[in-house]
């Protein structure tokens, strides 16, 4: 049998100033599901983190709905879903003993007995998002031995490992946050959330563990891999990431990857203002989705109009502070076009980039007074 392992399709997600990511999302499932019908899949195991929010927003709602009756219903391939840590468990799960007749199988929350879709000779458990206190609330007679969250992932797993049949194969599903696994700027509560670590050790016994909720695509160990995201959701490393999905062939336990095409490219340029605006790029770039370092100079609202009609897609300037050559301003499009109008968003970003931190009350008010002055001058002038 043949499954497309993917995760954190994270609908609904906006870009920092409100740009909604719905057309690259649509694409990427799109071209998953194109994916699955030319590999004839048996079923697509979806690791956690669906939406980008617990209330999912009313579009992102539409897009989940609309894909999984087309691929449910249509493509006749069923669909093995977990809750991440994004997702809001309930409201994922709601109605998941009515929708297993579609083929959509969903599973929003820890339960005392596994999870476990049988398909054939292969058992699919599915573990979504869990923390040491749901578990010790599932398992109170464990509750002494859970110390950490990889006590809690070994206390359910055991339970599940007892679980097997004999001569059946075995897939998990699981959104987890692995030791030494590498981290994309957009992961966003991984970054934060280190204390949620776990050791691969833990998922010993299962043929195939597929995973979700770190943001680029990479195999743990022979048996355990992330898929990664369909789409890049920052800069930075993510630029470089290709995304793919994962084919797994139950017969042999193959990991192969397929790559995803991106409607937006993402890509950071860097030079001096005149080296930027005269640049001859290709058209994937120009048509991408751009951030941009500039060198030489501070760029504001000035000059955004101009380099925007260069780069129609940019979302990110990283230029040089107002006064100093050795501070950096990193703004989106967004933040620069409304300076005019809010003038204390850019100074609590300033503050942010410069002194690292949120600009107190106090230093609020010195700011406004100082507007104030400054305003006063330019009406007396």
């Amino acid at each position: 049998m043949k499954f497309l392992h993917t995760s954190d399709w994270h609908l609904g997600m906006n870009f920092r100033g409100g740009i909604s990511y719905a057309l690259d999302q649509k694409f990427a499932i799109e071209k998953i599901c194109e994916v699955a019908v030319a590999e004839k899949v048996d079923g697509i195991l979806l690791a956690g983190d669906v939406f980008d929010k617990s209330i999912a927003s009313t579009e992102a709602i539409h897009i989940y709905d609309d894909v999984m009756t087309y691929i449910c219903v249509t493509l006749n391939i069923p669909v093995y879903i977990i809750a991440g840590n994004h997702d809001g468990a309930e409201r994922l799960s709601q109605c998941n003993e009515l929708l297993k007749k579609s083929g959509l199988y969903v599973v929003g929350a820890l339960s005392k007995t596994p999870q476990v879709v049988n398909v054939g000779d292969v058992d699919i458990y599915m573990l979504p998002w869990i923390s040491t206190d749901k578990v010790k609330s599932v398992y109170p007679e464990n509750a002494d031995e859970i110390k950490s969250l990889e006590d809690a992932y070994k206390v359910v797993l055991d339970k599940y490992r007892k679980a097997f049949v004999k001569g059946h194969k075995n897939i998990l599903i699981s959104h987890s946050f692995i030791v030494d696994a590498e981290t994309s700027v957009s992961d966003r509560a991984a970054e934060v959330g280190r204390a949620t670590m776990i050791g691969s050790f833990v998922f010993d016994g299962f043929d195939y563990v597929a995973l979700g909720h770190l943001h680029g695509p990479q195999q743990i160990s022979k048996n355990v891999r992330y898929s990664g995201t369909p789409m890049a959701f920052s800069f930075g490393k993510e630029e470089k990431q290709e995304k793919s999905v994962t084919i797994i062939d139950t017969d042999t336990w193959e990991n192969r990857i397929v790559p995803l095409p991106q409607l937006h490219k993402r890509t950071t340029l860097t030079g001096t203002f005149d080296e930027l605006m005269k640049a001859d790029f290709d058209k994937e770039i120009l048509e991408g989705y751009v951030r941009l370092e500039v060198t030489d100079s501070y760029v504001g609202l000035d000059s955004i109009a101009a380099v925007r009609e260069k780069y129609k897609n940019l979302l990110e300037v990283s230029s040089k502070g107002f006064d100093r050559d050795d501070t950096k301003i990193t703004m989106t499009v967004e933040d620069l076009e409304r300076a005019d109008t809010n003038p204390e968003s850019v100074f609590e970003q300033y503050c942010k980039d410069i002194i690292g931190e949120e600009p107190s009350g106090h230093l609020m008010e010195l700011f406004r007074d100082a507007l104030k002055e400054y305003e006063k001058e330019v009406v007396e002038e």
